[in-house]
């Protein structure tokens, strides 16, 4: 049994309990005091699951039965009928069953995926006089309306329109002074290295698909990397945050205010990947490739061993050191650091860090099957979708091995395992299906989460599903459509798809973030064209570093 179900039997054997109690204790008597009286039970358009129902139709039933007839002419204002904004529901009554049910409609069609409360109050009486004991409340959320939102075109169209829309975050949206991307749509002047990484990627993509021209492209790469070449770093590493203006670090938390690797392995990731797009012989070209060249062999990879250990830390501060600790060990997101690492052509590091840190983890491999799926690394069930993603912007997983596992393998395993639990919804969450899918790391209600199948919140990320279209383009595309043209009046907007949502609590996020669009726009153009993994794995110091850490792969 489920924890869901779990708490509704207890509710519901709570209830019985409360029920018995008010028939045996029906409340003050006397001479000309009438006898109180107890709520017996509930059905929803004739059947009882509880008190809250999703997928109602618009025109529900809902029947109260009472251990007393109930006074007519007090159910106007004895029930109330209302929206989650607060509207007011005008509805009709019918007694029933010796005049002790009471079947409530409201006169009108509901909205469609809305949240409606039905009540029982106190000011509800029987005939005798008596005061209804307890309020009675029911929770309903109307169907989905299953019509489409907008006129359907076709697969490719969609997807171009998907990629043109979120391509917009990072550039009619990215800072005015440096060029990055913003943490979130709401972060002023503070802007991600990170996030900034995927959204540099996002253009050379946006250049082939005539979203901008070659020279716009190549204006805006000036731009940021003028801005990161004077941007505050530490060892040669940026930090997870900047202030967009000044170059400054902005704390991500109180002791990660310095460097941050794996962040600035995602912003060198998208760096080394222009740099192969820019690839012409002009002035300003040749001028791009030696910024960013600069930039890159800056970084000090070795370093962050932390006295030469075998194993790379994530972060440092100038003010705390090593206080955070924080080793960088698989199975994650992390791959890309290490490989990167590997291939610098200043700063590397040898197979024997990848070996005993990153593939050093006692929790590293896996070889378990979930769902029917054989999971070669990783956490069970896969963990978060963007494990599958943030690394493999670049680095093409097609045909890539070492001695641990094939990384398509791996990515599309993860990924297969986080639809089919979506499909089978163990947690029973409402909306689940096999076209509304995905779980990773997201806004939620009220804050953030590595949403994933060991951590479900009933939360839906668009990105983890649109982002993994290289690994299973079909099941993709399903959940694009029902996205898209289901959803879409809620879900799309100036930049995209919103972040995430929940049909099961009637939530649609109404923010942007960063480190979520870029990958949908990056990963569908892997799936489309193959542009950002070619252009990553061309680089001469990718091919080495991946070489030497004991990779195969048809690119290398």
């Amino acid at each position: 049994m489920s924890f869901k179900n779990l708490l509704l039997l207890c509710s519901i054997i709570w209830l019985g309990v409360s029920c018995k109690s008010e028939k045996e204790d029906p409340g003050p008597s006397g001479p000309g005091v009438p006898a109180s009286f107890g709520f017996n039970s509930l059905k929803v358009n004739g059947a009882y699951s509880g008190f809250k129902y999703n997928d109602v139709n618009l025109k529900p039933k809902v029947r109260f039965t009472f251990s007393a007839p109930i006074n007519n002419a007090t159910v106007a204002n004895g029930v109330t009928f209302q929206s989650a904004s607060g509207e007011k529901i005008a509805f009709t009554s019918v007694q029933e069953g010796g005049d002790s049910s009471v079947v409530i409609t409201p006169s009108a069609d509901l909205k469609y995926l809305t949240s409606y409360s039905v009540t029982a109050t106190k000011a509800l009486k029987s005939k005798a006089g008596g005061m209804l004991l307890n309020e009675v409340k029911v929770e309903l959320i109307t169907a989905l309306d299953a019509t489409d939102k907008f006129p359907v075109i076709s697969d490719e169209a969609l997807l171009t329109l998907v990629q043109r829309q979120t391509f917009k975050y990072f550039w009619d949206f990215a800072h005015p002074v440096s060029g990055l991307a913003r943490e979130r749509d709401s972060s002023g002047d503070v802007v991600t290295s990170g996030g900034s990484g995927f959204g540099i990627m996002t253009i050379p993509i946006a250049i082939e698909r005539k979203f901008i021209t070659r020279a716009q492209g190549l204006e805006r790469m000036q731009k940021i990397v003028s801005f990161l070449k004077k941007a505050q770093t530490f060892h040669g590493a940026f930090p997870h945050w900047l202030n967009g203006a000044t170059g400054v670090v902005v704390p991500f938390s109180d002791k990660d205010n310095g460097a941050d690797l794996v962040e600035t392995s995602f912003l060198v990731q998208g760096l080394l990947t222009v740099r192969q797009y820019f690839n012409e012989g002009n002035a300003a070209e040749t001028a791009l490739r030696a910024d960013i060249n600069a930039i890159w062999e800056a970084v000090e990879w070795d370093w962050f061993r932390k006295n030469n250990e075998n194993v790379l830390y994530w972060h440092w501060s100038p003010n705390f050191g090593w206080d955070m600790n924080h080793q960088i060990r698989g199975w994650n997101e992390c791959l890309v650091t290490y490989a990167l690492a590997a291939s610098s052509p200043t700063h590397s590091i040898d197979k024997t860090v990848y070996d005993n840190g990153w593939a050093g983890n006692s929790t590293f491999r896996n070889g378990n099957e979930y769902y029917g799926t054989t999971l070669p690394l990783g956490e069970p069930l896969g963990g978060p979708l963007f494990f599958s993603h943030y690394s493999f912007l670049g680095l093409n997983p097609t045909g890539l091995t070492d001695r641990f596992a094939n990384y398509f393998t791996q990515n599309k395993a993860h990924t297969l395992i986080n639809y089919n639990y979506c499909k089978a919804n163990p947690q029973q969450y409402y909306g689940y299906s096999d076209q509304c899918w995905g779980l990773t790391a997201s806004d939620i209600p009220n804050g953030y989460n590595a949403n994933s199948p060991s951590n479900d919140k009933g939360v839906i990320t668009p990105t983890a599903a649109l982002s993994a279209f290289p690994y299973t383009p079909t099941e993709s595309m399903k959940a694009l459509k029902f996205f898209y043209y289901k959803l879409g009046d809620k879900l799309w907007g100036e930049y995209g798809f919103r972040d995430a949502f929940s049909l099961d609590q009637l939530w649609f996020a109404d923010t942007y973030l960063a480190i979520d669009q870029g990958p949908i726009v990056v990963m569908i153009e892997n799936y489309r064209s193959g542009l950002p993994w070619k252009l990553c794995m061309s680089s001469p110091e990718v091919k080495t570093g991946l070489k030497k850490l004991g990779f195969t792969s048809p690119a290398l």
